[in-house]
This record gives structure tokens, sequence and C-alpha cells, in this order.
């Protein structure tokens, strides 16, 4: 609990009215300004029901928007969205809102910033979840025409609303790359991650632990134990992500396994 504006409040009410009663004026306004900040800081935290509700809409609408980034629509990102509906093990029902949220994210009117300023507000307090629909972003546009061009600098422009900056960017595209190639997808066309140049397979792993090679054993394990508790699946359920995306959140996190393991074997780390 926050005290601060309580006590300023009471002192300043003591020092105006040296009464008791101006004491207990100063701390009722003391906490109304204290519950007012704490409202500026983090806002009203919505609940998971309503994240996961805000999630699911924006992340489909986004994704037809990211889509119709170069002007159109093509079969390959129409096959990639399927893919991913697929992925989701998506219901009936939630298989037609999907498409409807997809089809309105491509059409002329629809309000990006506005979209993506109600995820960041639901989201507020859940950077990780915020990363997490980032990454399924970035795997729709690597499965579709690529991750590339528009579509490309349009993922910059959202990553950035969600307050996601360019090196962590660029972490995120290598870990959906590598997520998406662990998956066995097959990426789209020209500038897909098919036709990305051969990568050093441990300077991948690094990226994903987010560590450097000079790191030293005790700060790569600590790496990888924080990573591994950020973003464990049922953790990120808990905070808002959609139970259907669940198997997104194993795959990054079997990421991150896999890197820890490529590093240890190339140090002879026990």
């Amino acid at each position: 609990m926050n005290w601060i504006g309580k006590i300023v409040g009471a002192i300043a009410g003591y020092l105006l009215t040296r009464r008791p009663v101006g004491v207990l004026i100063g701390m009722v306004l003391g906490h109304l300004f204290d519950q007012y900040a704490a409202r500026r800081r983090g806002g009203a935290r919505a609940d998971p029901a309503a994240v996961r509700a805000v999630f699911f809409r924006t992340a489909f609408g986004v994704m037809g928007h990211v889509a119709k980034a170069d002007g159109r629509v093509s079969e390959q990102d129409i096959a990639a969205a399927r893919r991913i509906f697929r992925q989701f093990h998506l219901g009936e029902a939630d298989t037609r809102a999907a498409m409807e949220f997809y089809s309105s994210g491509k059409g002329a009117g629809y309000d990006l910033d506005g979209a993506l300023a109600e995820l960041a507000n639901a989201c507020r307090g859940r950077e990780e979840v915020l990363r997490m629909f980032l990454e399924i972003q970035l795997r729709a546009a690597l499965l579709g025409d690529g991750l590339q061009g528009a579509a490309r600098a349009l993922l910059v422009r959202v990553a950035g609303v969600l307050g996601i900056g360019a090196l962590e960017f660029t972490h995120l595209e290598i870990l959906a790359r590598l997520q998406a190639q662990a998956a066995g997808f097959t990426p789209g066309g020209a500038g897909g991650a098919r036709d990305a140049p051969r990568r050093d397979s441990l300077a991948d792993a690094y990226e994903v632990l987010e560590v450097p090679r000079g790191a030293t054993d005790a700060e790569v394990k600590r790496a990888y134990r924080r990573l591994m508790s950020k973003n464990h699946p049922d953790k990120l359920v808990a905070r808002g992500l959609p139970e259907s995306m669940l198997e997104v959140a194993k795959e990054k996190t079997q990421a991150i396994q896999a890197a820890y393991e490529r590093i240890r074997e190339s140090r002879g780390m026990r």
C-alpha cells in the first residue's frame, strides 16, 4: 500500500490547522491522491478473461491487417492464417470469430492504433503477454509472404506502440524464425525464413537466452531460469493468454530449453 499521500496530507493538515481534525482531513485527501497515483501508474488491471477476449480479437485483426500491408492478401497469407487457426485448435465458433476479425483487419477502415491501444491497456503490467502477441504476429507473417517490406515495417510499428523496442523486436524475430523451423512450418515466399541466410546456431542460442557469448556459466543459467519462469505456459494463460494459443507458449519454452542445451554442449557445462 502507498502511504506517501497520506503522510504528506497528515503533515500538511497539521501545519495548516494545528488541530487533529486537520490531520484527519489531510489523511483523507492524501488517501485520494494515493489512489489516483496508483491508477496513473498501473491502471485498473483487467481480469484475465477480459484480457483473453481483447487478445483474441486483436491478434486476428492485426494478423489480417499485416497480411494486407502490401496492398493485397495472397493465397500464401490465407493459407498461413488457416494453418494458425489449426495450430490453435479453435472450435467452430472460435474459428468463425477469428475469420471475422481477420477479415475486419484487412478492411480499409481498420483502426490499428485503437486496437493496439485497447490491447496495451488491457495488458498493462503483463508485458510478457504483449511479447507473445508480437511473436504470434511474426510467425503469421513468416508463414505468409515472409517477414519483409511493408509487413515487417508495420510489425516494427506495432512493436513500438506496445512498448517493445528495436533490439527486443530483433530478438523476437529470431526466436519466431527458430520456433517456426522447429515446428516444421514451411515459411512463405521470398524473404521468408526459407530464404534467409543460414545462421550460426550457437549465436542464435545466445540470442534466445538474451546473453552475450562472453557471459559466465552462472549468468547463462540465471538467464535460462528467468526466461523459463517468465514464459511458463500456465503462467501466461493465468495472465491472459488465450488457452487456444497455449501451444505457441509451449514451443517458446522448448526453444529456450533447446538454446540452453546448445550452449551447455558447446561449453561442456554440467
